[in-house]
């Protein structure tokens, strides 16, 4: 691997696959990997982490948020960089912009490996990425059902990749149609299987039935907001048996979630108790089943589950 990489740009859901995948192979290589946040540190703090290792192993260090760096830590850096370490892999990450841009010169001078992750703004760029996100999930999509998720999604990267995320489990072995796409976001986008689910686990009942109401109105699956709102119940579950103490960039890995779906899960889970999360899980377990044909009225059977799961949540 190149000793110095540069994640460079503002799009969130481009720099966090570029990390994914860098860790992923520094991890092969069994390579002793820290995790700083600029912002967060105090004098020391880098230098330490790329003092030269007694052991003479390989090691790693990952620098998120570079431009939001203290003035008195940059000499850590500058002085690092007149003579980096062959046995020191070095990622440097910076949202690009004026601030911290000395650095960020200083950075180049020494000719990183430069990761770009501009927003994607033509539709060629976000089906690329798309087509790339199922790859690293082992899925094969066809360029129309790429196209036509690009197209459902394409203005927010991020929900574009939970969708990815959610399909690619979700879907059956072989290559994901458009059929397939068209299943989980039909008709308009502006309140999907996702909203419902969001109100839902934060508690809000009210708000929760009226997406609920939009997403049918606007041909959305019964199917598929059962399967959104179980999605993010597992999400709650695999986060609430993780350390607390352990940043979610490097539960990112263990857990198969970006950073910021971990963050969401801990933001909710303040307000679930393990009994409520159990009750929730059976509830849309039935739901699912009555949806899918044990039930007359499938509409009411959602109701019924998202009134339950938003009521436990609440303690109501």
């Amino acid at each position: 691997m190149n000793a110095i990489y540069l994640i460079l740009g503002s799009e969130g859901a481009l720099s966090d696959r570029a990390i994914n995948k860098l860790t992923a192979e520094l991890k092969e290589k069994n390579c002793e990997i820290t995790n700083l946040f600029a912002g967060e540190t105090i004098v020391g703090d880098i230098a330490d982490a790329l003092a030269p290792s007694l052991f003479s192993e390989n090691r790693a260090l990952i620098l998120r948020d570079l431009q939001d760096l203290p003035e008195d830590n940059r000499e850590e850096i500058t002085r690092y960089l007149l003579a980096p370490d062959p046995t020191m892999t070095v990622v440097f990450v910076h949202k690009g912009g004026v601030k911290g841009k000395a650095l960020l010169d200083a950075i180049k001078k020494v000719k990183p490996e430069i990761i770009a992750c501009e927003p994607l703004k033509k539709e060629a760029e976000k089906e690329a990425f798309v087509k790339e996100l199922f790859l690293d999930l082992g899925r094969k999509a066809s360029p129309g059902a790429v196209s036509a998720l690009v197209g459902a999604l394409g203005s927010d990267m991020r929900e574009l990749q939970a969708a990815v995320s959610q399909i690619a489990a979700d879907a059956p072995s072989g290559v994901i149609d458009e059929v397939m796409i068209d299943k989980f976001h039909q008709g308009r986008v502006e309140t999907t299987g996702f909203d419902v689910a969001d109100a839902t686990l934060d508690g809000n009942l009210s708000a929760a039935l009226v997406a609920l109401r939009s997403a049918l109105e606007t041909g959305t699956d019964p199917v598929m907001i059962t399967s959104a709102i179980a999605s993010s119940l597992r999400s709650l579950a695999k986060v609430s048996g993780a350390n607390r103490g352990t940043k979610s960039f490097e539960l990112a890995g263990q857990l198969g979630m970006a950073p910021w779906q971990i963050d969401k899960a801990r933001r909710q889970l303040h307000s679930w108790s393990p009994g409520a999360l159990a009750d929730a899980v059976g509830a849309i377990a039935l739901a699912d089943a009555e949806v899918k044909g044990a039930a007359s009225d499938p509409i009411y059977a959602l109701e019924k589950a998202v009134t339950r799961i938003a009521k436990a949540q609440s303690g109501k």
